[in-house]
């Protein structure tokens, strides 16, 4: 049994929003900087994550996504299952066919299925804002504004020169003979 990058990634990318959503809604873009994780990545377990409504989108400008319950009713294993990540320790993946269709359980397979129930409880018992006390009691500082760099950005507009002079060549003939 292995928790995947899948699972790591949405309790990381959970805290993070977590510690900044007190400013607002967090951008993905944001905790994609911060955390070092892909966006597009960001984008299909927040999508999950949606859906199983452990956070909430704000669209348009300011907008992005926050906790849709307190940090303390939502725990780690809410979030790893919601984005798909198995909780199996068992060979057969809970169906008790270990040695096959036709054959039953392998001689490990109580040993295993206790493991699942322990790992769910324990999960279970971990609250996203237990992992946010955690970060805080560490030392972590949460800047009050996002730190994003924009990828647009406004540059300073420098006024044209406006020349006084003929712009066609009657314009000219005419400034001559005045």
């Amino acid at each position: 049994m292995r928790l995947t990058t899948k699972g790591r990634f949405a309790v990381t990318a959970m805290i993070d929003l977590a510690l900044r959503q007190s400013n607002g809604p967090v951008t993905l873009a944001a905790i994609s900087q911060r955390q070092q994780i892909s966006l597009s990545y960001l984008e299909q377990l927040f999508g999950k994550l949606r859906r199983h409504e452990l956070v909430e989108s704000t669209r348009g400008p300011g907008g992005g996504y926050t906790l849709a319950r307190k940090a303390g009713d939502i725990t780690v294993a809410d979030i790893i299952l919601s984005v798909d990540e198995p909780l199996d320790a068992t060979q057969c993946g809970g169906k008790e066919n270990c040695q096959g269709s036709d054959g039953g359980r392998c001689m490990t397979h109580e040993l295993w299925s206790a493991l699942n129930t322990r790992m769910v409880e324990f999960l279970d018992s971990v609250t996203l804002q237990k992992l946010v006390d955690d970060q805080l009691a560490k030392g972590l500082v949460v800047e009050d504004k996002p730190a994003i760099k924009r990828a647009i950005s406004v540059a300073p507009m420098v006024k044209p020169v406006r020349v006084n002079a003929p712009n066609s060549v009657f314009a000219l003939g005419n400034a001559f003979k005045s």
